[in-house]
């Protein structure tokens, strides 16, 4: 239902970002992780969080979205060149937010979504969710992309904080739309304005080194 990528606008796009990696499929999920990660700005704020919204053709429309829109990319994705993908349901502990957002999520225990891909005869986690300029102004390093281990969460960011995964709900095919909903109101009630939107705002104006950077500094 999400994952639909047999879509013109995925297919389009599937080829257009893995056009030199040739048949190599390591290539092709190398060059498709860079894409979505850099190529679609992480925001909570605004989210549309409706099925429509959450349909990885509206994602790449959007251009935007947060660990939820683009976990459901990448998965769609990656299954557009035939490599099967899961999308993985998780709790993590100092994850990349505002002091705002904080507040509006209740703490600093997130749930959070990444993936896993099947390469090389075994299943990859991988996290394309924090575009590099965030990163950046949040202190962290980013996340990349390696065909032979797991990349899933950030062990520390630059002061040395400790960033915990402290827990995983399960692995699924195709986002659990009714199950996620409700367990990100139960964590996170202060997080909806409306019954499927996040409130509005601006992880970039609110990042402690924001200076001059706009959503489509890292477009391809």
């Amino acid at each position: 239902m999400f994952l639909d990528y047999n879509t013109p606008t995925l297919q389009k796009y599937v080829a257009t970002v893995t056009a030199g990696a040739g048949s190599d499929p390591q290539e092709q999920a190398r060059a498709l992780y860079y894409a979505v990660r850099d190529g679609i700005f992480y925001e909570v704020y605004g989210a549309d969080m409706s099925p429509t919204g959450l349909r990885a053709s509206a994602v790449l429309e959007a251009g935007q979205g947060f660990c939820v829109q683009k976990s459901v990319l990448f998965a769609a994705v990656t299954r557009a060149v035939g490599i099967p993908s899961k999308i993985i349901v998780t709790e993590v502990r100092n994850h990349l937010a505002s002091e705002r957002m904080r507040r509006m999520v209740g703490g600093d225990v997130f749930v959070h979504l990444f993936n896993a891909v099947y390469l090389g005869g075994r299943w990859i986690k991988t996290t394309p969710v924090f575009n590099k300029a965030l990163c950046t102004l949040y202190g962290m390093d980013t996340l990349e992309f390696d065909p032979a281990r797991d990349s899933h969460h950030h062990p520390f960011d630059r002061t040395g904080r400790t960033m915990e995964f402290l827990r995983q709900y399960g692995e699924f095919d195709d986002l659990p739309y009714d199950w996620l909903l409700a367990l990100l109101r139960q964590k996170h009630p202060g997080m909806f304005a409306g019954d499927e939107t996040p409130g509005s705002g601006s992880l970039l104006d609110e990042a402690p080194a924001a200076s001059g950077l706009t959503r489509t500094s890292e477009r391809p």
